[in-house]
Order: structure tokens, then C-alpha cells, then sequence
């Protein structure tokens, strides 16, 4: 082995090394541009995105260009020269490809998961540990020596080797079905709004559970595990489910329900136990909810299903709302109505179809009371702001007009000559 080793590196100092550098670097530099080229024109370019990245080398398509490339200048030189540099360069670019790809497929599938990046540094070491073996040629010693290390598993033999190739060929599995599931629930989510973004998140939901579970059942099969075995364990993981995960199906359940029957939707302004605010996301256990102040709660869809929510725009965007002003029992009330009006109309967020209202609403202790309510169409930007602003304006304008807007007062009657001193 250390003999073929050296004369390996004998190679590397004859004239055509030089002649496969620059092949390489060919290579190299086409791979490049194809992918700067490719990154331009296509709409797909963004941070989720499996093929492209940040740059033009941080996404899986340039390891991947870049490896068919080598593979093709490969077998070019090797029809005039021996091979010496491809022999380091080819499993080198196979292991940063695998680690690449199976870098981006865990960023898209699991964003924000906070032990993706331990996976994602154990598939690297894992890559250039391979590489390192594959070059070395200690590999099919390895391997050999991995071949002779068996145990009895029921019937069947096993062997280190075949688990280990096993679960290589498991991991590879998952990480198509990743791929897959990845790109179809990015194709189903662009552009979708509304109603549509709902059904769509259904299917999304629905189609990677799919593949997860042909990809679990054929990593399985990978391994060795006889899938006839697991019939028994099937039964008893549905009698867990019937008693002590009943709740946990049961969010499950009422998450695609209520995705398909649209009554409750992203992006949808509702009140569910006292907390009012906007759908961010529906999961299939649970649903967010983000209200004006930033806080964000996680309701379980079971919830959502058994107990009474009001949805501030299922119909209708539009939310009303209103501000309540006093004056003075002597003022003109004819010219009170206009000013507020006025004041309401003067923001740009309140809608002017339907227009603002203005009813005297009350007789107060000290005062005549006016309600003002007026509409607006965008209540996931917050009231608080507008509400503000129309008040604002209202106290301006009867200022102005000199309107008298009274205090608290209190009149007190003493009997007799009981009168303070």
C-alpha cells in the first residue's frame, strides 16, 4: 500500500501533474462562471435555496458543476497521461459535494433548528475522513476488517460494514427525501396569499410526511431491519396513540383540518383566550400567533377547534374601530361633529369607503360625549400609533376653534349654615 502511496507522489513530479493542474483549474474557473451565469438568471436565487447560497460557491449546484466538470477532464488527460492529481482532486470534490448539499438540504428543511449545525459539522468531518481513507487506499482495508466483525440478529447475520453501509444509505435516502420534500413545499408556498396559502400549506405538510415515511421505511430496509417485524410495534404504537397520545393526534388532526377548511388562515387577526393578534404560522401540532406588541403565542390546534375564536377578518379585512371624545355642554355641536370627522379623515390609514362616523354617544357628568369610529384594513400595523395620531388631531382642531373640552368637576351641596369656615 505505502509502496503504491509513493509512487503516487512520484507522479506529482512529473510534467503532466502540471498538465492536470491546469486542467483543473479549467475546470475550476468554468464551473465558476456557469454558476455566476445560472445564479443571475434564476428567480430561485435566495438564502433557502438548496442550489444557491449567499455567494457563488456556498450553494450545493458549484460542488456539484464543478464534480461532473473533473469527472469529464478526468477522462480527457487519462487517454494521454497517467493520473496523479484526479486521483486527489476527484475524491476531494466528492466529499465537499456530499457535505455541501447535505449542508443546504438541513438548512431548508430545518431552519432556525438548533442542532442542525452539529449534524452539519459531524457530516464534514464524516466527508473528509472518507476522503482521507479513500486516498490513502486504507479503506478496502477498513472495510475488510469491518467485514469480519459479526453478530446474530434473530435469524439473520450482521456485520459492522453492513451497518455502517447501512446507514450511510440510510442518510443518503433522507437527504433526497429532504431534497424533494424541500423543493416541492417551495414550489407550493411561492406566491401563495390568503386562502391559497393555507390549502397550499396543507399539501406541503401532508407531501413531506409522505416522504419522510417512504424515506424512513426504505433507510430501514437499508439497514437490514426486516419491515414485517415492525407490524407488532405498529399496533402498539396506535393502541399509545388511542390512550396516552391522544392529545398529541388530536392537535395533529385539528392542524389539517383547519388548513383545509381555510377557517382560520395565515396572516388572519383573531382573539383566542384573551390574546388578540395575527396568524404567523399553522404547524401541524400548533399554531402562532404574534400580537401588536410583538408578543407570540403558541396555541395548540385542538384549541382552535373546541374552543370559541373570534377572527377579526375572516370575511373582511376591515376592523372598526373608535375614540371617545367630552365637551363642554354649551358647545356647538354641529361644528364638534365636523371637526372630528375631519380629524379622523386626516390619517391615511383609515378608510374613506366606509367613511368615519360620528355619534354623540352620551350625556356625561361633565360633559357631552362623542364616539368617532372609523375603519381600517391594515390592523397587523398596530392601533395604538393611529389611535394616537386621530387623538392628537382632534385635540388640535377643537383647540383651535376653542372649543372647551371640560374637567372632571363635582358640586357639592352643604345644608343649612353647615357650611366650612
Amino acid at each position: 500500500m505505502f509502496d503504491d502511496v509513493g509512487h503516487w507522489f512520484e507522479r506529482f513530479l512529473q510534467p503532466g501533474a502540471l498538465v492536470e493542474l491546469g486542467v483543473l483549474a479549467v475546470c475550476v474557473a468554468l464551473a465558476w462562471v456557469l454558476v455566476q451565469r445560472l445564479s443571475r438568471r434564476s428567480r430561485a436565487h435566495d438564502r433557502r435555496s438548496i442550489l444557491w447560497g449567499r455567494s457563488v460557491v456556498d450553494g450545493a449546484l458549484f460542488p456539484l458543476t464543478l464534480l461532473a466538470l473533473a469527472y469529464a477532464g478526468r477522462a480527457l488527460v487519462a487517454l494521454w497521461l497517467p493520473l496523479a492529481v484526479f486521483k486527489l482532486a476527484i475524491p476531494a470534490l466528492v466529499a465537499l459535494a456530499v457535505i455541501r448539499t447535505g449542508a443546504k438540504v438541513l438548512q431548508a428543511a430545518f431552519p432556525d433548528s438548533v442542532w442542525v449545525r452539529p449534524i452539519e459539522r459531524t457530516l464534514s468531518w464524516a466527508g473528509w475522513l472518507g476522503m482521507v481513507l479513500w486516498v490513502t487506499g486504507l479503506l478496502p482495508l477498513l472495510l475488510q476488517d469491518l467485514e469480519d466483525i459479526t453478530w446474530k440478529v434473530g435469524s439473520s447475520t450482521m456485520s459492522v460494514r453492513t451497518l455502517l453501509e447501512g446507514t450511510l444509505t440510510a442518510g443518503l435516502v433522507m437527504i433526497v427525501a429532504l431534497w424533494i420534500s424541500s423543493g416541492i413545499d417551495g414550489w407550493l408556498l411561492r406566491s401563495a396569499t390568503g386562502s391559497s396559502l393555507s390549502v397550499r400549506k396543507a399539501l406541503s405538510n401532508a407531501i413531506r410526511a409522505l416522504l419522510l415515511f417512504l424515506g424512513l421505511t426504505i433507510a430501514l430496509s437499508a439497514v437490514g431491519i426486516d419491515l414485517t417485524a415492525l407490524s407488532v410495534l405498529g399496533g402498539a404504537v396506535g393502541v399509545g396513540i388511542g390512550f396516552g397520545l391522544q392529545k398529541l393526534a388530536a392537535n395533529y388532526v385539528s392542524g389539517f383540518v383547519i388548513l383545509a377548511e381555510r377557517s382560520i388562515r395565515i396572516g388572519d387577526n383573531v382573539r383566542v383566550d384573551n390574546f388578540e393578534g395575527r396568524i404567523t404560522d399553522i404547524t401541524g401540532r400548533y399554531t402562532v400567533i404574534r400580537s401588536g406588541g410583538g408578543r407570540e403565542s403558541i396555541v395548540p390546534n385542538e384549541m382552535l377547534m373546541t374552543s370559541r375564536v373570534e377572527n377579526l377578518s375572516l370575511a373582511d379585512l376591515r376592523v372598526w374601530h373608535s375614540t371617545v371624545v367630552s365637551v363642554g355642554y354649551d358647545s356647538d355641536v354641529d361644528l364638534v361633529m365636523r371637526l372630528l370627522g375631519e380629524a379622523a379623515l386626516a390619517s391615511p390609514r383609515v378608510l374613506r369607503d366606509p367613511a368615519p362616523s360620528v355619534a354623540l354617544s352620551a350625556f356625561g357628568a361633565d360633559g357631552l360625549e362623542f364616539t368617532v369610529g372609523f375603519w381600517i384594513n391594515d390592523p397587523e400595523n398596530g392601533t395604538l400609533g393611529l389611535r394616537s395620531q386621530i387623538n392628537l388631531g382632534i385635540l388640535r382642531a377643537l383647540r383651535a376653534h376653542g372649543v372647551d373640552i371640560p374637567y372632571p368637576q363635582r358640586v357639592l351641596h352643604w345644608p343649612g349654615d353647615k357650611a366650612p369656615q
